[in-house]
Parts: C-alpha cells; sequence; structure tokens
C-alpha cells in the first residue's frame, strides 16, 4: 500500500510527521516543483518523499490536504481515481450552503474524484494538534472518520491505528458525518474537540 499527502501546509505537515514518527513511508506534493520544499520534507525525516503532483497522485491512499475551493485541481491530476482512497481532510468554514447545494462538503469532493472512495478524517483537529504525538495521557488522539464506504473507511481506520491515532467511525457522510462538515460559518460540532481513547487497563 502506498501513500501521499497533496498538500504541504501546516495540516500536510502535521501529517506527514505522523508518518515519519511510525516509520511509515508517503509522497507528499504540492502544485509547486517538489523542489520548493524538499528541504522542509528532509527536516521531518527520510520517509518523507517530495515529489511533483503528476507522481504522488499514483498511490493507492491519498491524504487531501488542500483548501477545499482547490480540491477539483487535485482531481483533474488524474483522469479516473478508480480503487485509490481519497481521504477528504478539506474544511468548508464560510463556503456558503448555496455552493454546496445543502449537501455535506464531501458528497461534492467525491463527485470530483471519479471513481475513487473517498473517506472524511482528521480535519476535526487543528494542525497544532494533529502535529503533536498522539500518545498523550495514557491514551491515543481521536481521529473521527465518516464515508459511505464501509471497507474504505475500514482501510482508512487501520492507517489511522498505525499512525498512533484513534479512529472512531461515525457512519455515512450524510449521517454522523454531519458532526464534522462545517455549514456556512457553523463548525460541526465536533470540530476541534480533542478527545482521548485510553487503552483498556490490564486484566
Amino acid at each position: 500500500m502506498s501513500y501521499a499527502i497533496i498538500g504541504f501546509g501546516q495540516i500536510g505537515q502535521a501529517l506527514a510527521k505522523a508518518f515519519a514518527r511510525s516509520g511509515i513511508e508517503v509522497s507528499v506534493a504540492t502544485t509547486r516543483d517538489p523542489e520548493s520544499f524538499a528541504s522542509a520534507a528532509a527536516a521531518i525525516g527520510p520517509d518523507i518523499i517530495p515529489k511533483t503532483l503528476a507522481e504522488a497522485v499514483k498511490a493507492d491512499t491519498v491524504f487531501l490536504a488542500v483548501r477545499y475551493e482547490s480540491h477539483r485541481d487535485v482531481a483533474n491530476a488524474l483522469p479516473t481515481w478508480k480503487g485509490k482512497i481519497i481521504i477528504d481532510v478539506t474544511n468548508t468554514y464560510g463556503v456558503s450552503p448555496e455552493e454546496l447545494g445543502g449537501r455535506p462538503s464531501s458528497k461534492l469532493v467525491a463527485q470530483a474524484f471519479t471513481g475513487g472512495r473517498l473517506v472524511k478524517g482528521f480535519n476535526h483537529l487543528a494542525a497544532a494538534v494533529l502535529d503533536q504525538d498522539p500518545a498523550v495521557q495514557g491514551g491515543r488522539r481521536v481521529v473521527f472518520l465518516t464515508s459511505d464506504d464501509e471497507s474504505a473507511a475500514a482501510s482508512v481506520a487501520a492507517l489511522a491505528e498505525r499512525l498512533g491515532f484513534s479512529p472512531i467511525n461515525l457512519g455515512k457522510l450524510d449521517e454522523g458525518g454531519a458532526l464534522v462538515h462545517a455549514r456556512d460559518k457553523i463548525w460541526g460540532p465536533l470540530i476541534f474537540q480533542d478527545l482521548f481513547k485510553k487503552a483498556p487497563s490490564a486484566m
């Protein structure tokens, strides 16, 4: 399984650090030449590989860590995303309900990534929190996942555990997913909630 992070701002770099802590190789890309952020990637660790956008989107699982408004630019990098898992880390605070047609933003993102299997996740934590080691307070930091594809959600949950997080599946995008979607200038109720799940006590 290969992984890529598209977007290398604060969120993208926080995700890259999670991969580095776990010793898992991940490609990172933006619309810029990879040489422009190669030193920042190297500072995180040797498993963080700068690539062009065209190269990075060949990965099996792709984190979409760009502004919501830029998601179509990434989607257009491939004619079809069939079989690939897209983890939607975008947020739509301030985007008008009319633009979204009354739907969760991830529904529109899923439409743009033709054939892809979309999971909304890792978007509820502020970059400064996501940047930290998730092993804290005798447990692991929670990440919420929501998807209309149960198999894709299970695959992302397994990856989240490898990265040291404790995944919680909220169900479908238009059900529990509403808790982690912003609408206009209202954040979803679970956005910015920094929760931990403690390991079961030994018997």
